[in-house]
């Protein structure tokens, strides 16, 4: 089988030309030459940046999105555009503006004001809730929570002390970052550039990457603010141009959004010389590295009675979490781990699928996706394949029934990285057990410490050892988001959470990477991220993939998210809940 992690990365492109080095050695003495002024930046004056981020993302907005659409093979005013429009440009406006509250906070207080409350929670940590940020959030996400759980040791008073640590001394931070922007999701290089400049208080080169560059003239316009005054450049090419930027001696630091093995080539290099720096702890690059990594994503399923709404619900829900981006996310569900004694296992499992059949299938647009379902096919040739019959489209695909004491299955090793999820049964005697046994299967066993979902439905958490099973399981699961009752993608999705692997991992087993994005209270030292929702929400979020009229509420959402307004709820309202 496969090495555990992600599949070799793919670019879709390689270099086959000479660099232009004295190109980049500009754009770099460009950004370095200006860190020293972005550091004497007020506050309020990159607030007001900000804002203009937000009203120039805007104006080109419908022109980003087509361009996206069409190279994923999307129409964009059907439910694929709708959630393109929000996913690759609304959350990234989100951001925006939790961040430019954050700085008018600063520039008055000298920190950001989080809502709260915090509260006390296992090993020695706190917890402070984040989600929802505002009056606007509790009608818009309503019955939905968010909160960043602390390293432990962190109490309050310090919380507090070392939050917004960039703005205490701006010259000890002022330095020069390359942000090596993923291929997947339109908005993650430009939020990534967020947070080097607005958390961490650096000035940005940001190289877009091979599968999505198409995306930099709707970047450079919606960060015109940014680039102007030359606190960010934004490079193309491929891994050659990468890896002279990241040994360039006016890097100080380097961000990557990619694969494990991304990861390593950059650190310790490719080859058996990197195999053998890797080994030795030798590494190639000898300057700071965070990154956000791929994941083995699981979904443990706690076993209840079900209605029949609630089956489809959830079957729907676990559907809209592959269907998004075709399955070529970090944070797609990639194993369900569901009880052995579940009496509706296999209805839902059917269901699940009878979802897939109504979902159109959707064309592989990720390089060597195809590469990499067959080699989940060839380890499961009895895997379900529903739909995609078209040249380039992929079939949504569910592996049933993996063997859980199978340890080195692909499934549970290896991010498939395309549009298919396995399914694994653990053996126990009640549901306690079956979660406590969840809790151990994920740290030990699956692959990853980005993100999980937890589905319990209230009845059966009503259950006072349940109830605790299921709290116990939020504090010792090792993961960096949590989403019960939510996709833990809502995590990455409301920006005032933090997004990022479970801290602690060494540079040679990497995993999901290390560091956090997001975060818009810029808290010091994040853990983990829990986002709590309703099991069932009526009318189902408009950002389910079974959504008909996404397109038109993703774009009120977004226009919301830009200018937020009374006057533009109950209109946002109405859309959402057309069916």
């Amino acid at each position: 089988m496969q090495s555990r992690g992600a599949a070799a990365p793919t670019s879709g492109q390689q270099d086959h030309v000479v660099l232009d080095t004295a190109s980049l050695d500009q754009v770099v003495a460009d950004v370095r030459a200006h860190r020293e002024e972005w550091a004497r930046c007020s506050a309020s004056e990159r607030a007001a940046l900000l804002a203009r981020i937000v009203s120039d993302t805007v104006a080109v907005a419908e022109a980003w999105n087509e361009a996206a659409c069409r190279a994923k093979g999307y129409d964009p005013d059907g439910p694929e555009g709708g959630e393109e429009i929000f996913s690759g440009i609304g959350t990234f406006v989100r951001m925006v503006q939790a961040l430019r509250h954050s700085m008018l906070d600063i520039a008055k207080s000298g920190r950001p004001h989080y809502p709260g409350p915090v509260r006390h929670r296992p090993g020695n940590r706190i917890s402070v809730q984040v989600v929802p940020a505002s009056a606007f959030d509790r009608v818009l996400y309503a019955g939905m929570t968010g909160e960043i759980w602390m390293e432990p040791g962190v109490d309050e008073a310090e919380m507090r002390a070392t939050q917004a640590a960039a703005y205490a001394d701006p010259m000890a931070h002022a330095g020069v970052s390359l942000v090596l922007a993923a291929g997947n999701v339109a908005s993650l290089g430009p939020r990534d550039v967020l947070t080097k400049l607005f958390a961490d208080g650096e000035v940005v080169v940001l190289k877009g990457n091979p599968v999505n560059d198409y995306l930099i003239p709707y970047w450079e316009r919606a960060l015109a603010a940014l680039i102007e005054p030359g606190y960010l450049r934004i490079v193309s090419g491929g891994a050659q141009v990468g890896a002279y930027l990241t040994a360039h001696p006016g890097i100080d630091d380097v961000h990557v959004t990619g694969s494990d093995k991304t990861h390593d080539a950059i650190v310790f290099g490719v080859g058996p010389e990197g195999a053998r720096r890797k080994a030795a702890d030798e590494p190639l690059l000898d300057k700071p590295v965070t990154c956000e990594l791929g994941n083995v994503s699981p979904v443990v399923i706690v076993p209840g009675e079900w209605s029949s709404k609630e089956l489809t619900y959830q079957a729907r829900h676990v559907a809209t979490m592959l269907a998004n981006n075709a399955g070529f996310n970090c944070l797609s569900p990639r194993v369900l781990i569901t009880h052995a004694g579940w009496a509706q296992r296999e209805a839902f499992l059917d269901e699940l699928e009878a979802v897939f059949a109504q979902l159109p299938a959707r064309r592989a647009y990720y390089p060597g996706a195809f590469e990499r379902r067959s080699v989940f096919l060839e380890a499961h040739p009895d895997a379900h394949q529903i739909g995609g019959s078209a040249d380039g489209v992929m079939p949504w695909t569910v592996i049933r029934g993996v063997d859980p004491n199978q340890h080195d299955d692909v499934s549970l090793n290896v991010e498939a990285f395309c549009a298919l999820l396995s399914e694994t049964a653990l053996e126990a005697d009640s549901v306690v057990e079956f979660i406590d046994r969840a809790v151990e299967f994920c740290n030990d066993v699956v692959w990853g410490t980005l993100s999980m979902t937890l589905l319990v439905d209230p009845r059966t958490q009503a259950v006072g050892p349940v109830g605790a099973a299921i709290d116990r399981a939020v504090a010792n699961l090792r993961y960096g988001s949590i989403g019960v009752n939510a996709w833990h993608a809502l995590s990455f999705a409301f920006a005032t959470t933090s997004w990022g692997a479970y801290p602690g991992h060494r540079a040679t087993d990497i995993q999901s990477g290390r560091g956090a994005v997001g975060n818009a209270f810029l808290f010091a030292r994040p853990q983990k991220s829990v986002v709590r929702g309703p099991f069932v929400v009526s009318p189902p979020p408009a950002w389910f993939a079974t959504n008909q009229h996404a397109g038109s509420v993703m774009r009120r959402l977004l226009a919301f998210e830009a200018d937020p307004s009374w006057w533009k709820v109950p209109g946002l309202v109405r859309a959402a809940m057309a069916r």
